[in-house]
């Protein structure tokens, strides 16, 4: 699908939901208040792109490190998450929203994991757009897991090491079965990926925005596709 201008579509767009702090902070607001905001930019952006025909779109949710913030707004973006996830089993078949998650869930409360593996096998017939959730997730333990895997079936005699290849090695890892975004975008005015995709995105085109992510929207997002489509992709090949 194309935008009104023309454009196509990426295929899968990533994105750093970064800046909620800030913004709040910027207000005189609890760090809280910016979650809860970013969170209703979530949930525009993710009905725009499913408008104008993305197919996969992973969000930065929580993320390894995101453990060191204060009990109180780490309770308070599970409480956030916990809401955003109930009121979509119940608007599933309405939004036709496909619902995976990337990171080790081990770690979540036993009644937030419950719920995320619940709303993941519930969407799993729906195709409209496939959203994919970096919960308690970061890109260098994402890769050790996998790492852990594909050697625990090697001692199993499942897998030889020299069977080993990329291709294979993306099936361990959390993304297993879903293209490399072609587009990552990390708004307020940061410029470091942050662990978030590193295998995935060796491909992407990066965009660094100055907004901070509640303020996000979706003229913002065409702005990023329109960079992307600026660049010369060529994949470690010639300039032609």
């Amino acid at each position: 699908m194309a935008l009104s201008n023309g454009m196509p579509v990426p295929q899968h767009i990533a994105i750093i939901m970064d800046g909620n702090g800030r913004w709040a902070k910027n207000r005189g607001l609890p760090r809280t208040a910016g979650h809860k905001a970013g969170g209703e930019t979530f949930r525009r952006i993710a009905n725009y792109c499913r408008t104008i025909g993305v197919k996969y779109l992973t969000v930065y949710a929580f993320s390894t490190e995101n453990w060191k913030r204060s009990e109180e707004e780490v309770g308070g973006i599970m409480l956030l998450l916990e809401r955003y996830l109930k009121e979509a089993l119940q608007d599933m078949e309405k939004n036709g929203v496909c619902f995976r998650f990337f990171g080790d869930l081990s770690r979540l409360s036993p009644k937030l994991r419950k719920l995320c593996l619940e709303t993941q096998e519930r969407s799993a017939g729906y195709h409209e757009v496939q959203v994919n959730f970096c919960l308690n997730y970061g890109g260098r333990d994402e890769i050790v897991r996998a790492v852990r895997s594909f050697a625990q079936d090697v001692v199993d005699g499942k897998r030889s090491i020299d069977s080993l290849t990329e291709e294979m090695f993306s099936s361990y890892l959390d993304s297993a079965g879903v293209p490399d975004p072609e587009l990552v975008i990390r708004p307020s005015g940061e410029t470091r990926t942050s662990n978030f995709l590193p295998w995935q995105s060796a491909y992407s085109e990066f965009v660094f925005m100055d907004v901070l992510w509640p303020d996000f929207m979706p003229e913002h997002l065409d702005e990023a596709i329109a960079m992307y489509h600026r660049r010369d992709r060529r994949f470690g090949g010639a300039k032609g």
